[in-house]
């Protein structure tokens, strides 16, 4: 890997910080709270890449300002419905109004009654800005379908009505490790380790 030792995670979420962290177990990672940036990222962008951009570059010249060059990385996920024309898609945290998971959740079934096709994938973008400037995008997804009604008490979001055509069961169903092993981050993440190696 390069030799640059902290990697500024453009996202206030502490559990994805973590989750990062798992991964790159040599690297330190840092916040937005960490690093003093408490602004709201205007997300105005037409698609995932485009909204990681935003947040990686607005973080990056943040930093710059500050004098300090560190390599930022930002993602950018939702969920794709092929009946509903790829929708909720960059929308999907905040698809109902409210940003609550379960007013999204049922805005969804309900626009989903009496659809044959339930085809449906998760997808994550990660943009990753080196200190140098040299920028990395990769993706991953995950497909399955959209369940009729829920299934499973685990996970977050859209995952009780997601079933997974690799686990064979809801995400909220599975274990945070078998949804950890076929995520739209993990695959996406697996993509951005082989190009940074």
């Amino acid at each position: 890997m390069k030799n640059y030792d902290t990697i500024v995670l453009a996202s206030h979420n502490q559990h994805k910080v973590q989750e990062f962290g798992q991964i790159f177990k040599d690297k330190k990672i840092c916040s937005l709270k960490d690093i003093g940036f408490f602004e709201e990222i205007e997300e105005n962008g037409q698609t995932f890449e485009e909204n990681a951009k935003i947040k990686a570059r607005t973080v990056k010249k943040f930093l710059e300002d500050k004098g300090v060059s560190y390599a930022v990385m930002a993602d950018d996920s939702g969920l794709c419905v092929e009946a509903l024309g790829g929708k909720p898609g960059i929308y999907s945290a905040r698809y109902a109004g409210t940003g609550k998971s379960e007013d999204n959740i049922n805005k969804l079934l309900s626009e989903m009654q009496g659809k044959k096709n339930r085809k449906a994938f998760f997808q994550c973008t990660i943009v990753f800005l080196e200190p140098d400037d040299e920028e990395i995008v990769v993706s991953g997804k995950s497909y399955g379908k959209i369940l009729d009604k829920k299934e499973g008490e685990n996970g977050f979001g859209y995952d009780p009505i997601f079933y997974s055509d690799e686990l064979k069961k809801s995400f909220a169903i599975a274990s945070s490790e078998e949804k950890n092993r076929v995520s739209h981050r993990a695959k996406a993440m697996e993509k951005l380790l082989e190009k940074i190696k």
